[in-house]
């Protein structure tokens, strides 16, 4: 191992000189190192009762780090959950009768639902530094990312094709052997661009998630969404548009150096090739591959993973596959068991709470959730007739898909949030109410899951059946209700799933939203939610809280699931 070492590092020391991208990369990496001492220091630093939000410029770019480094921290607790989470209720099915549910339940908790409890358990887990409050911080924007993933990789994993399960039985392959050769490529694109609308999604809440207050107890934490929700507390329009700019060049940096060069990579997992189908290309990931320090690095681990002789596998007999497979299924049960008991436990725990909720307050709260309701499906319907054709029209045209998606990126990523003051007074000059602008603030964070999910359907339509739409002469309404709407109707779906979720999500900013201090509330669900929060009436917002949950997980087991259905039995490609 020492010899091949020192073959590669000798290969990259035969460089006359170093090339400028190497220098830059040289100097990224120190910058990121620099960054996370500095994060460091921020988590392990002695816990403050308050943070004081310095609103000059200066201090910008280090809060923007932070909250970059949140979301960034909470993604990969995302794309972990996904895959554990989404692989165990797809492949089991007995555990997925208890899963997919319980997914439906989660997405439909609001974030206010989990951070007062998860904030006070945390900060008490680490009393003497801001680890506990950081991690909360990670955790509520990990419940705006994980769902919609999860979703969509449920789905792409249910909707292999045939043809590849056949590949994968013929060669024998394990479960895993399974997951890394054909389900998860196949999953890939999907779950790429179910990544970046999550990211939104985990954008949504900053100003909330970093700047919670419960009662009279101040949970802030320094990043840009506390800088947008001081800034907006004490009037300074300057502030605001400062953490605008900062939040847009911050979203247009993630997209050219992460989601852009992801998006070009993960075009090699397609099921097809051929076709018309143009691949994308990103000037990121081509500075990498041209870099040298880069193909050296690349060189040393093939280097090393080659060179140990890596001893057969024998086959294994029908006795001990079988023994495997009862470990698998002895290991699901237990940790099935063990849920089914943390379930109990919290189940228990909110009865207690909720016996101190007057009868009242239950047929209020049941009222309000079907306003809410409405609210929801109205959103969800306006952000269909729009996203529908654009995400058609972006996902089958290579060169739309090369200049809008950046855009769309950018604009899916922004916190709707930021903009509410500037929508609520276009609203108050327009004599709109704020029972239905509410419609318009759910809207601009929830149309994007439907775009992304078209999006990836329309891209991964098979060249063949768009060449044989050609052949046929189908144009205009007819290619499209017998291609485009069937081929994308499965994303649609987990589009409109996510869309909803995040619309139920978004209730609790907007109808019940403070501008230019003062609070304006609209009759719903949503602001019953954010006014126990605000007054830490813990048992009124737990009845709430499961009010929504019951409107959702019942809205999801009829309509969702007959949608679900359909998509799998009539529209899947996979049939």
């Amino acid at each position: 191992m020492q010899r091949l070492l020192g073959e590669a590092f000798a290969q990259l020391g035969r460089a006359r000189r170093i090339p400028w991208v190497d220098l830059l990369l040289v100097v990224g990496l120190a910058g990121l190192l620099f960054t996370f001492i500095d994060i460091g220091r921020e988590w392990t630093g002695v816990h403050r009762p308050s943070v004081a939000i310095d609103l000059s410029p200066a201090a910008l770019p280090r809060y923007t780090l932070f909250s970059l480094f949140r979301g960034l921290f909470a993604y990969v607790i995302s794309l972990g959950f996904t895959i554990v989470y989404g692989y165990w209720a797809a492949k089991d099915r007995v555990a997925g009768r208890l899963l997919i549910p319980l997914l439906d339940i989660l997405q439909s908790i609001p974030v206010l639902g989990f951070m007062p409890g998860l904030i006070l358990a945390l900060v008490a887990l680490f009393p003497h530094s801001n680890i506990g409050l950081e991690l909360a911080a990670v955790i509520m924007i990990f419940t705006g990312q994980a769902w919609n993933m999860t979703f969509s990789f449920i789905h792409s994993l249910r909707s292999v094709p045939s043809d590849l399960r056949e590949v994968a039985t013929v060669y024998r392959f394990n479960w895993w052997q399974r997951l890394r050769n054909v389900e998860l490529p196949f999953a890939t694109m999907g779950l790429v661009w179910n990544s970046m609308v999550s990211m939104a999604g985990g954008w949504f809440f900053l100003m909330i998630t970093e700047a919670f207050q419960l009662g009279q107890r101040d949970f802030r934490l320094p990043g840009i969404g506390s800088y947008m929700s001081v800034a907006v507390e004490r009037g300074r329009g300057d502030a605001m548009i400062l953490a605008i700019v900062a939040m847009a060049t911050m979203i247009v940096l993630l997209d050219q150096f992460l989601w852009r060069p992801v998006v070009v990579w993960s075009q090699k997992f397609r099921v097809e090739e051929g076709g018309d189908q143009v691949l994308m290309r990103s000037w990121f990931l081509d500075w990498l591959r041209s870099s040298r320090l880069v193909r050296g690095i690349r060189d040393i681990a093939h280097r090393l993973r080659a060179a140990p002789p890596r001893p057969t596998k024998p086959h294994l007999s029908p006795a001990i596959a079988a023994d495997a497979v009862r470990g698998s299924v002895r290991l699901s049960l237990l940790a099935l068991g063990l849920l089914i008991v943390v379930l109990a436990w919290g189940a228990w725990k909110l009865v207690h709470l909720l016996q101190r909720v007057p009868a009242v307050a239950w047929g209020s709260a049941a009222a309000a959730g079907f306003l809410t309701l409405g609210r929801v499906l109205l959103s969800t319907a306006l952000g269909t007739l729009w996203a529908l054709p654009a995400g058609l029209a972006i996902g089958l045209s290579s060169r739309l898909s090369r200049v809008l998606q950046p855009v769309v990126q950018i604009a899916a990523s922004f916190p709707a949030p930021m903009l509410f003051p500037l929508v609520i007074a276009a609203l108050r000059w327009a004599g709109i109410s704020l029972g239905w602008g509410a419609i318009l603030l759910m809207l601009l964070g929830t149309q994007w899951y439907i775009l992304f999910n078209v999006i990836a359907g329309a891209m991964a339509l098979p060249a063949d059946l768009k060449e044989a739409a050609r052949s046929y002469r189908f144009t205009g309404w007819a290619r499209f209700r017998a291609l485009y709407f069937p081929g994308v109707f499965p994303y649609l779906v987990t589009g409109w799933v996510t869309a909803a979720g995040g619309a139920w999500n978004a209730s609790i900013v907007a109808e019940f939203v403070t501008f230019k201090g003062q609070t304006l509330q609209t009759p719903g669900l949503g602001a019953q939610i954010s006014g126990a929060a605000a007054s830490a009436d813990f048992p009124r917002l737990a009845a709430a809280i499961l009010v929504m949950s019951v409107l959702v997980v019942a809205f999801n087991r009829t309509v969702w699931r007959w949608c679900y259905q359909l998509a799998e039995e009539r529209f899947s490609l996979s049939k």
